[in-house]
């Protein structure tokens, strides 16, 4: 055999041996997966209210909703690991999570499935087509209900409950041998809205402002390789449209694309640091619709390639940071509730009504911070509240080596919650929104600091500590 012929023959016998391992190396992160006995189950329920209530989000709307254009769902993932320990992974159509929603939830779950509530994390999609969810901070001050839609959010606050409950209870019911797998993608509509000027920061595109575009992809399989459920985020406001009828926004068209494409799969929406980015171009259901297509295709894209295995064991992590208020006196609080602005009427009338019956103002907040981390392939990071961008680059970047995912938006979204940055500026998003709660007025400054020495100390907390 001539020489060239040996070389060729060499080289074919290499090309197969590599292609063999390759196609070794492909399939190993399922066997991998399968034998470190992980189970998943997951459900979806219709959260819709059933008559016309009252809509979040717009300060600017005069009545309540007229009609649904697409419906709302809640969805619950539970993951189980070799050791038995279970998450919640709860995805909702709401402008938010009250404190109040989440505590009748946990207190549930608790009871009913033994899930304690640090390992169960409740994240909203924030759009601004959904009902008004019961909320404290906020009835007295936003919305200006009268007696019979105040009893038609109480009404649907109780059944929002009972249904978040069995649809978490539903998919701890579906649990089945499950593989993990992450990958990521990006997606290019979210757009910085903190547009510097001339008399400070507006409300307006801002495109060299900074932004996340990326897509983080949790797949999960049947040990059939049947796709089970797609967990994705994004970081940008739902609010593409102000129609009057409820519908989901862009991450309801987004899920339903992907659902539709991939039958019989469930895909869940975990909303990210989007408090200061939004949807451009927007104000027109098209857009939500365009957006929405834009955001499954980057799903797909992150689909194609072979996901990283993520195994366990798995580690949830819960805990409550106090962020001080800047003070305020009873005088200033007499002079606002003076003032012809409604909504710093409204806040400083609740403000005073709480200082008699406490003997005092609230001076700061117990903010809810939460860790899930699967061994050291993959962590999730849930703040609370209407997180802006600059605090999930800043705890990708500094996270190292492992995928870090951060969502905002989870388990208490009661204000915004800037940086220094963002804080020092001023603006919306900075200081402005606060006048629609019935919260104090700005935070102190340190608390950027303080909410990511949290998350970086719990990350790095050994396991059974």
């Amino acid at each position: 055999m001539r020489e060239y012929q040996r070389r060729e023959i060499g080289w074919v016998v290499m090309l197969v041996g590599a292609l063999v391992m390759a196609g070794g190396l492909i399939r190993a992160p399922r066997i991998v997966a399968a034998e470190s006995g992980w189970k998943a189950g997951v459900a979806a329920t219709k959260i819709t209210p059933r008559e016309s209530t009252w809509m979040a989000g717009y300060a600017s709307r005069t009545g309540p909703s007229e009609g649904t254009l697409s419906e709302l769902y809640s969805k619950a993932l539970v993951l189980e690991d070799p050791t038995g320990g279970r998450v919640v992974i709860l995805t909702s159509d709401l402008i938010a999570i009250p404190r109040v929603l989440r505590e009748a939830v946990t207190r549930q779950v608790q009871q009913r499935l033994g899930i304690p509530p640090s390992h169960v994390l409740m994240n909203c999609s924030h759009t601004h087509c959904g009902p008004v969810v019961k909320d404290d901070l906020e009835l007295s001050v936003m919305y200006p209900l009268d007696p019979e839609q105040r009893q038609r959010v109480e009404a649907y606050f109780e059944q929002l409950v009972g249904q978040i409950c069995e649809v978490i209870a539903q998919a701890t019911q579906q649990l089945q041998p499950a593989t993990l797998g992450y990958s990521h993608a990006r997606c290019g509509f979210a757009m910085n809205r903190r547009l510097p000027g001339s008399n400070g920061f507006q409300n307006s595109p801002y495109p060299d402002g900074p932004v996340d575009h990326e897509v983080p992809v949790l797949r999960v399989e049947s040990t059939e390789n049947r796709l089970i459920a797609i967990l994705f985020g994004y970081a940008c406001h739902n609010t593409s449209t102000s129609l009057m009828q409820f519908n989901a926004d862009y991450a309801g068209f987004a899920q339903a694309e992907i659902e539709a494409r991939h039958p019989g799969t469930v895909a869940l929406f975990l909303m990210g640091c989007g408090g200061d980015q939004n949807p451009y171009p927007r104000g027109d259901i098209g857009w939500a619709k365009s957006h929405g297509r834009s955001l499954a295709n980057a799903v797909e894209a992150a689909l194609l390639p072979t996901a990283v295995p993520v195994r366990g064991p798995l580690r949830a992590r819960y805990e409550e940071l106090s962020l001080a208020f800047e003070p305020v006196t009873r005088e200033e609080l007499l002079q606002r509730s003076n003032s012809t602005d409604k909504y710093l009427q409204r806040a400083a009338t609740s403000l005073l009504r709480e200082a008699d019956q406490l003997g005092k103002v609230r001076d700061s907040y117990p903010y809810p911070i939460q860790t899930l981390q699967f061994g050291d392939d993959l962590a999730i990071v849930a703040l609370a509240g209407e997180v802006v961008v600059d605090y999930a680059l800043r705890i990708k970047r500094e996270a190292g080596r492992t995928p870090t995912w951060v969502a905002g938006y989870s388990n208490d979204v009661f204000a915004y919650i800037p940086t220094e940055r963002v804080l020092s500026e001023g603006g919306y998003e900075g200081r402005e929104a606060m006048r629609f709660t019935s919260l104090p007025g700005a935070f102190l400054p340190g608390l950027e600091e303080a909410i990511v020495s949290t998350v970086r100390r719990l990350l790095s907390t050994p396991a059974g500590d």
